[in-house]
């Protein structure tokens, strides 16, 4: 049985890409955060002057106080004074956007590219596992970063420019270990945003395999590199969790990418404490804490589960909690209408009362109309079958009167037009236009109209 040393040295690790919008931020985060899940205190760094890395954890770095910056470039700073923590075993180094102008302020320091390594040798027994996020450029900042790890790990997509990417990328990383770090090795490839369906994918991830296998022995500093398994499946969360400030295990802790990163990161860490003489049985487990707090996340998230489908199930509970909703929905509806129904009658019945006695007296005149017309009508001879005809108004008739003469004018026209050896065509029957009626013999119909107008008398005729 191997002997278990009693420290494990920290595992560093730069996240590096010269291309950008690869998933190198988002897979630095979501490593270390599953990392921390385990109980591994873990340190995140963020080198790069767009501060994603820290947005992506919810710090800003203009406020959180000092940053990576001031441990770079202050020549007395500790390191341990800008490292704030985020999660449970989980810390992060802040940066912000004063650290694009690090790397001219630190052009003329003698060892301007080992800053980083010197001052993270004070707390570096207060940490398991460190992961730098690089920015994309070859600068004084990335170079203090690959200064500082022991292996670089290239979060890549599964295409063919991005094939072309990585071998420049292992050349850089040779240069380097010739000259700065000596210890510097690639560590693998992390395959993002992955799709497994096309050819296109399988034959890079084929390539990349092989290449890997080729080199084994080779004493190059990506000898025994690999492709890190699983490869992380394309999903939305891992776009929309930053926007939260939450990583994927707090934003959508089982979608497809959580899973994935959670799985590839627990292999990790048991690959390096495997290697470190930590038996397989305890490699790569959470720790006790670790693990009830995962239980109690779990129990929690089952319970809310639990809740919702409940909510969803037909009871008489439910049943009768539903109709008393409608009722209490539909009653300030109800009580609103009766409302308005009194507010009109009694409008009705001040207008009734404003109403002067001439006006009175002509309103029931019409009304008195009104039923005769109504009583004329009941007692004609038409049967109740057939609907009432409908009287054409004044300017119907004259239309119909128009369109009749002028289909007079058009069969006499076609008469003439005709040889006389022909019979004549039958004549078209046309609707004969009703005899429009005097206006001296029209009955007025006299109407109530507002006496407090100023315009308008107390009644006029309707038409006038």
């Amino acid at each position: 049985m191997p002997v278990v040393p009693s420290v494990i040295p920290p595992r560093v690790a730069a996240f590096l890409n010269q291309k950008g919008g690869v998933g190198k931020t988002t897979s630095t985060v979501n490593i270390g955060a599953a990392i921390a899940s385990l109980g591994r205190r873990t340190l995140l760094i963020d080198l790069d002057p767009q501060s994603h890395l820290s947005l992506h954890l919810g710090v800003d770095g203009a406020t959180v106080g000092r940053t990576a910056y001031e441990a770079l470039v202050e020549p007395d700073a500790s390191l341990r004074d800008s490292i704030v923590q985020v999660r449970d075993n989980l810390w992060l180094l802040p940066s912000t956007t004063d650290l694009a102008g690090a790397e001219t302020e630190l052009a003329s320091h003698p060892d301007r590219n080992r800053i980083l390594r010197e001052r993270f040798e004070q707390i570096s027994d207060e940490f398991d596992f460190v992961l730098i996020d690089c920015p994309p450029s070859l600068g004084v900042l990335t170079l203090n970063g690959l200064c500082l790890a022991e292996e670089v790990i290239v979060p890549m997509q599964a295409q063919f420019l991005a094939m072309q990417g990585l071998t420049k990328l292992l050349e850089t990383v040779q240069l380097l270990s010739q000259g700065l770090n000596p210890g510097l090795r690639v560590g693998g490839v992390v395959l993002c945003m992955h799709e497994t369906q096309t050819a296109h994918s399988r034959e890079v991830v084929n390539e990349l395999i092989n290449f890997f296998a080729e080199t084994e022995g080779s004493g190059l500093p990506w000898d025994g590199a690999k492709v890190f398994m699983p490869a992380v499946r394309r999903n939305i969360k891992l776009a929309e969790a930053p926007s939260f400030g939450q990583t994927i295990f707090d934003y959508a802790p089982w979608c497809p990418g959580a899973i994935d990163y959670r799985a590839l990161a627990e292999r990790y860490v048991r690959e390096w404490e495997i290697a470190h003489g930590v038996p397989e049985a305890r490699a790569g487990k959470p720790t006790a804490a670790a693990a009830a707090v995962a239980a109690a996340a779990a129990a929690a998230a089952a319970a809310a589960a639990a809740a919702a489908l409940q909510a969803t199930r037909f009871t008489p509970e439910s049943a009768a909690a539903a109709r008393a909703a409608r009722i209490a929905k539909t009653a300030p509806r109800d009580s609103v209408s009766a409302a308005s129904a009194s507010a009109n009658a009694s409008a009705s019945a001040r207008a009734s009362a404003n109403v002067s006695p001439r006006n009175s007296a002509v309103s029931a005149g019409i009304s008195q109309k009104i039923v005769a017309a109504k009583i004329s009508t009941a007692k004609s001879t038409r049967t109740p079958s057939t609907p009432a005809p409908v009287q054409p108004s004044a300017k119907a008739k004259k239309t119909v009167e128009l369109k009749g003469v002028e289909m007079k004018a058009a069969e006499l026209k076609a008469v003439e037009a005709k040889p006389a050896d022909q019979p004549r065509a039958k004549p078209v029957r046309t609707v004969e236009a009703a005899t429009p009626i005097p206006p001296s013999e029209v009955t007025p119909i006299v109407e109530s109209v507002d006496a407090s107008h100023p315009f308008r008398s107390a009644s006029r005729v309707r038409g006038s």
